[in-house]
C-alpha cells in the first residue's frame, strides 16, 4: 500500500467515457463527454479516464478539453504500450491540473500468443520500457495487465513487480473478459499482495467486465483483499455485458460498512442525475429494475410492502431515495403552474438551467400540459433532456402533419423545416407514418446518413405518456444517436432524428485502432 494513503479509502476512478464509450453505439461528442466529466467531477470521482487519445484526432481533442475543464479529478487517458500512445496520450493530459497515462499490455497466454504474438519476456521487457517512458511525462503512471485474471500468477507477480520498479504509482489487474469468480480474484489480489516484494509502493486496482454478472461482486471481493482503486463505470455502461457499475459499487460500500469497512469520496447524491444523463446521450435507456437507478429501485407495487414501508422504510428499503439523489415530488405540476414553480422543481430535480433554457423548456411543460393531464417527473426530465441535448441545432422542427390509416395508403407526410433560418415545407410519403416523416425531412436536407436504430419506449404510464424516441444515424462511419420526446409519437420521432442530424452536421471521424480494452 502506497505510503501516504488511507488504507481504509476506495479510491473511485471512473471509466464510462473510455470504456464505457466503447460500447456499440455509445459514442459521445467532445462537448457531451465535458457534461459528463463536470458531473463526475462534482460527484466527487477521483480518476476520470477521458478516452484513448492515440484512436483518433477526436478522441484525442476530447481528452483535452476534459482536462481543460476538470480541476479537481485527476483526468486520465489510456495508451498502449508504445512510444507514439504515450507521448500522444502526455500531450493530450498535459493541460489537466492532475494528469495521469494509463498504459497496458497483455500478460495472459492466450493474449501473448495470438493478439500480441510475443513471447513472455519481451512482454516484461516492454512493461518496463512503457512504464518508465510514462514516468519521464508524468508523476502518475498506471499500468495494467490485460486479461490479468487469466494470467500465470507467477508471470504476473513479475510483471506487477517491474512495473512498480518502473514508477508505475498503480497497478490494475483486469478481469477483461469478466472470467473470474470472486473467491479466486479475491485470491489473485492476496497473492500479489503476499508475493510482490515492492506492492506497498503502489495500489492495487480493479477493473471488473460483467460478461458473467460478477462485475461488482468481484470488485467487492478484491476489495475486501486488498485493492484500493475500482475502475467503474455509470450504469455498467462498456463492451459486451459492460463494465463494474459504479453507483451500485459506491452504493455497497455505504450501505454494508458493516462487512465492507471502507470510504470512498462520492457524493451519492449526485448518482440519479448522473445516471440520466450518461443514459440520455449515449440512448441507452436503464432497465426499470437495475439496481440502485432503475425507476423501479425504490418502487413498491405489492400490498405487503406498500404496507411494511408505510409503517417504517426500512421494512423494505434498504438505502433512502434520498441518498442517490431522488426526490419525493412536494410540487404537483399541472397546466395551472408557474414559472417559478417549475424552475423549483428543475432544481429539486437536480438541474441548474440558465434563464434561455429554462424559458425554453417551460413552454413546452405548458403545452404539454395542455394535453396531458398528469405530470410526472419523469415528463419533465425528458422535455429538458430533449431541448438540452439538442446542442448545435442549424435544423428544427417547424410543423408536422401526417394523413394515415386505412383511408390514407400510402401515408403522407407535411413537414416544414426551419434550416439555418429559413423555414422550407414538402410533402413525403413512405410505407409508413415514420418512415414518411423520415422520407420528408431526406427531402428537405438531403444526406446519405444511414437509420441504424429506432427505439420507442413510454416515459411514463397511461395512454397519455410521453414517448420518447431514440434514432441511430451511421454516415462515413460516424455514428450519432439524437433523442426526442413528445405525446405524439412522431413528433417525437421528427425530433429524434433531426437531433441526431445535427449532431451528425458536427461529428468528428472516430476510427478507433483495435485493442483498446483493458
Amino acid at each position: 500500500m502506497s505510503g501516504g494513503m488511507d488504507h481504509d479509502r476506495v479510491i473511485i476512478f471512473d471509466t464510462t467515457l473510455r470504456d464505457g464509450e466503447q460500447s456499440p453505439g455509445a459514442s459521445m461528442n467532445l462537448d457531451e463527454k465535458v457534461r459528463i466529466a463536470l458531473v463526475l467531477e462534482e460527484m466527487g470521482v477521483d480518476v476520470i479516464e477521458a478516452g484513448f487519445p492515440f484512436a483518433s484526432k477526436g478522441d484525442f481533442e476530447a481528452v483535452q478539453a476534459v482536462a481543460e475543464a476538470v480541476r479537481n479529478s485527476a483526468v486520465c487517458g489510456l495508451a498502449r504500450a508504445t512510444r507514439g500512445d504515450i507521448e500522444r496520450c502526455a500531450e493530450a493530459i498535459r493541460p489537466a491540473a492532475r494528469g495521469r497515462i494509463h498504459t497496458f499490455i497483455s500478460t495472459s497466454p492466450l493474449h501473448m500468443k495470438y493478439k500480441l504474438q510475443m513471447e513472455p519476456d519481451k512482454v516484461l521487457e516492454r512493461v518496463t520500457e512503457s512504464v518508465t517512458l510514462a514516468r519521464t511525462l508524468t508523476d502518475d503512471v498506471e499500468w495494467s495487465a490485460e486479461d490479468g485474471s487469466r494470467t500465470e500468477p507467477d508471470f504476473l507477480c513479475r510483471c506487477v513487480e517491474a512495473a512498480i520498479a518502473a514508477g508505475a504509482r498503480t497497478v490494475n489487474i483486469p478481469d477483461t473478459v469478466g472470467y473470474a469468480l470472486p473467491d479466486e480474484y479475491a485470491a489473485l489480489i492476496r497473492h500479489l499482495l503476499d508475493r510482490v516484494p515492492n506492492i506497498d509502493r503502489a495500489i492495487i486496482s480493479v477493473h471488473c467486465h460483467n460478461d458473467l454478472g460478477l462485475a461488482v461482486a468481484n470488485s467487492l471481493a478484491a476489495v475486501k483483499a486488498g485493492a484500493r482503486q475500482v475502475e467503474c463505470t455509470v450504469n455498467g455502461l462498456g463492451e459486451r455485458a459492460g463494465n463494474a457499475a459504479m453507483e451500485e459499487i459506491v452504493m455497497a460500500l455505504r450501505t454494508r460498512h458493516d462487512l465492507l469497512p471502507f470510504t470512498a469520496g462520492i457524493r451519492t447524491e449526485h448518482i440519479t442525475r448522473a445516471s440520466r444523463l450518461v443514459s440520455a446521450i449515449t440512448g441507452f435507456p436503464v432497465q426499470p429494475n437495475k439496481a440502485i437507478v432503475g425507476k423501479n429501485a425504490f418502487a413498491h407495487e405489492s400490498g405487503i410492502h406498500q404496507d411494511g414501508v408505510l409503517k417504517h422504510a426500512q421494512t423494505y428499503e434498504i438505502m433512502t431515495p434520498e441518498s442517490v439523489g431522488l426526490h419525493r415530488s412536494s410540487l404537483v405540476m399541472g397546466k395551472h403552474s408557474g414559472r417559478a414553480a417549475f424552475r423549483a422543481k428543475l432544481k429539486e430535480l437536480g438541474y441548474e438551467l440558465d434563464e434561455a433554457a429554462v424559458d425554453s423548456a417551460f413552454i413546452r411543460f405548458k403545452d404539454l400540459a395542455d394535453r396531458k393531464k398528469d405530470i410526472f417527473d419523469e415528463d419533465i426530465l425528458a422535455l429538458v433532456d430533449d431541448a438540452v441535448l439538442r446542442g448545435q441545432t442549424r435544423i428544427r422542427l417547424a410543423s408536422l402533419e401526417i394523413l394515415c390509416g386505412t383511408m390514407h395508403n400510402p401515408p403522407e407526410a407535411t413537414l416544414e423545416l426551419d434550416i439555418d433560418g429559413e423555414v422550407k415545407s414538402c410533402k413525403a410519403s413512405g410505407d409508413g407514418p415514420v418512415d414518411a416523416t423520415f422520407n420528408a425531412i431526406k427531402a428537405l436536407f438531403p444526406h446519405e446518413a444511414r437509420l441504424q436504430l429506432f427505439q420507442v419506449h413510454a416515459v411514463t404510464q397511461g395512454t397519455d405518456a410521453q414517448a420518447e424516441v431514440t434514432v441511430r444515424l451511421e454516415e462515413d462511419g460516424k455514428t450519432v444517436q439524437g433523442q426526442g420526446a413528445d405525446t405524439d409519437t412522431l413528433v417525437a420521432a421528427a425530433r429524434a432524428y433531426l437531433n441526431a442530424l445535427n449532431k451528425l452536421l458536427v461529428k468528428r471521424q472516430k476510427t478507433a485502432p483495435a485493442a483498446l480494452s483493458a
